[in-house]
């Protein structure tokens, strides 16, 4: 070797390739880094070989489909850049409500990802072979031509298909809880805050951050004159305020969905390279379209701007229109002060006297019968109100426009059993910890299943059986190694078991003594068991949140099944290990619910809300 050639000169004498497979052991900050040692090497990492090697290191689509992507985006190394501000995304959320099933499932779309809800439903034999499964879109993130990022929530309104757009807002991290907030934002430069360039460009992202910076550090007398402090965190409102305040923002943002863009959100499962060929290219039609729109802030193909155009913030739309907007969602009239004449949403009266109208409502007493004791009562109340949460015209106060929001953040969360402990009032879904099979944990993942056997035949009554996701986790307790199955979706009519139950748990350190009472399956064929192991399985108890269990035995045979079998009531449950992106690339979309409540249902029910998409004539696709 020449002694003139080390370092970077070593580097820069190698071929293309070569060059690409080393940076490839690196790191896309390493990548950069290298980048910035020298003019020449920072010419060799720009190259789209060395970022097509990284995009392909994530390992979020294959190597063919990254090609395809890579028509849409600047440089490989824009599309590196989006992959990586969206990894975290990919996997299962949920949350509790409703009972019957919310599970999200996160996926690659065509440059982009998509949050699909998993309809609880009733399925064919082992739930997946007699007929596609049924789905429904809550958002999605599509990649720009720079790399950067545009949010679009789902929803359907009265019959007609929208996307409510906004922005991404995270933070590096493994993010564990998404948030569906309303984000109070300050002026860029003192102009009118462009909505495609800054909720989408990060650029802007970190004038914001400056802007608050500098604002925290301002005096008390320049705040007075008229310069805005920090904005307000969304989660500091009262759970009402936030509700209304998402539904007044979602009406107001909302596009329809153009037929052109209503259709695929990612290629359909096919073998057919025509068949996949012509579905690229409807969607790059389809994101085209989406991009144009988010860019337009709505004026699209309808002829006329939507209310996008002037974006809902107190200085442009004033306190006292927000405050008729909010009335509209709640149903509630704004208070009018003492005099009847009196002009209604006067600026710093409106919003309090509201929230004042809202207590007497609950504790159902008017001001001129509140006796003194009901007063002494009220004050307690609004005063602890008020330490806990801000009042709304603070938080609209504190920026000069707002804007829809979705914040990934890393939070403690507790869990019990794989299930994380879930807070009531917020707009989240939860991540679900989903281990990769490893040796000792063969079995860890995510599978699906019903009940009865054999498992291809289902009965003449019962032409139909309800579809169970089980996640399958491993901890040990008291010394033993404990495999448990946790449900996390069910497809009956009316919940029978709630959301983050175990189906079953076994001691896979103690096997088990009973036979598998059958010798055949569907086909004739002889079954093979393989592992058998003690365990509990499921049972009426205490009541719905705290069932009991009857002893059973779980049972490993061939061709991936497992089998779970209740010693007393012969009850079977036979589960197959699911591949939640292969399915949903050959299911039907179903039509979705209203924004806010398609991407967290907080309401109560045990019923299936998504009953009345049963029937594929409503499909989409």
């Amino acid at each position: 070797m020449s002694p003139d050639l080390c370092g970077s000169s070593l580097l820069l004498s190698l071929p293309d390739d070569v060059f690409s497979v080393i940076t490839a052991s690196l790191s896309p900050r390493d990548v950069c880094s290298l980048g910035l040692t020298c003019r020449d090497l920072n010419l060799c990492v720009a190259s789209d070989k060395v970022w097509l090697f990284q995009c392909d290191k994530l390992g979020m689509v294959q190597c063919p489909t990254l090609i395809e992507w890579r028509k849409g985006v600047s440089s490989f190394k824009s599309l590196c850049r989006f992959l990586l501000s969206v990894r975290p995304l990919m996997g299962i959320w949920v949350h509790q409500n409703p009972e019957l099933g919310n599970v999200v499932y996160i996926m690659p779309g065509f440059l982009s990802v998509v949050a699909c809800r998993i309809i609880p439903q009733e399925v064919g034999p082992l739930g997946l072979e007699d007929g596609p499964i049924l789905w429904t879109p809550v958002f999605e993130i599509i990649c720009n031509h720079e790399g950067s990022s545009a949010f679009f929530l789902h929803g359907r309104e009265r019959g007609i298909d929208y996307v409510y757009p906004g922005f991404l807002k995270s933070a590096d991290g493994n993010w564990n809880v998404l948030l569906l907030e309303v984000e109070s934002r300050h002026k860029r430069n003192g102009g009118k805050l462009a909505y495609s360039k800054s909720f989408a460009n990060e650029a802007d992202e970190e004038v914001s951050c400056r802007l608050s910076r500098s604002n925290t550090r301002a005096s008390k007398s320049q705040r007075i004159v008229g310069q805005k402090g920090p904005a307000i965190p969304f989660s500091r409102l009262a759970f009402g305020d936030r509700r209304r305040l998402l539904d007044v923002v979602t009406s107001q943002v909302r596009l329809i969905v153009p037929s052109e863009a209503n259709g695929l959100l990612f290629p359909h499962l096919r073998k057919d390279d025509a068949d996949w060929q012509r579905d690229v290219a409807l969607l790059h039609e389809r994101r085209s379209l989406l991009l144009q729109m988010y860019k337009r802030r709505g004026a699209g193909n309808h002829g006329h701007m939507s209310d996008l155009e002037s974006p809902l913030n107190p200085t442009e739309l004033g306190t006292s229109e927000i405050c008729k907007r909010l009335d509209c969602v709640s149903g509630y009239r704004s208070s009018r002060g003492g005099d009847e004449g009196q002009a209604p949403c006067t600026k710093g009266r409106t919003l309090s006297g509201f929230l004042r109208n809202g207590i007497k409502q609950i504790l159902g007493k008017s001001s001129a019968t509140t006796n003194s004791s009901s007063r002494e009562l009220h004050k307690k109340l609004s005063s602890a109100s008020e330490a806990k949460h801000v009042q709304l015209h603070e938080f609209l106060q504190s920026g000069d426009t707002i804007g829809l929001c979705l914040r990934a953040v890393t939070m403690k969360l507790s869990s019990y059993r794989a299930w994380p402990n879930m807070h009531d009032s917020r707009f989240a879904l939860y991540k679900l910890p989903v281990c990769a099979p490893k040796p000792g944990h063969e079995y860890a993942g995510l599978w699906g299943g019903t009940f009865g056997w054999p498992p291809g035949k289902p009965s003449e009554d019962k032409p139909g059986k309800a579809l169970f996701f089980i996640l399958i986790s491993y901890e040990e307790s008291e010394g033993q190694r404990l495999l448990i199955g946790t449900k996390i979706l069910e497809g009956t009519s009316y919940v029978l078991h709630p959301n983050g139950s175990a189906m079953f748990i076994v001691n896979i350190d103690q096997p088990s003594t009973d036979t598998f009472p059958w010798d055949t399956d569907e086909d004739s064929n002889h079954i093979d068991v393989k592992q058998s192991y003690l365990g509990e399985g499921i049972a009426n108890g205490y009541g719905f949140r705290y069932p009991g269990s009857k002893p059973g035995s779980l049972f490993v045979i061939q061709n991936g099944l497992m089998v779970f079998l209740w010693r007393e009531s012969r009850a079977v449950l036979v589960l197959r290990r699911l591949d939640l992106a292969d399915l949903l690339r050959k299911g039907e979309r179903m039509p979705s619910l209203s924004p806010v409540s398609n991407f967290a249902y907080l309401t109560k029910t045990y019923s299936n809300v998504f009953s009345g998409f049963s029937n594929s004539s409503n499909t989409l696709r």
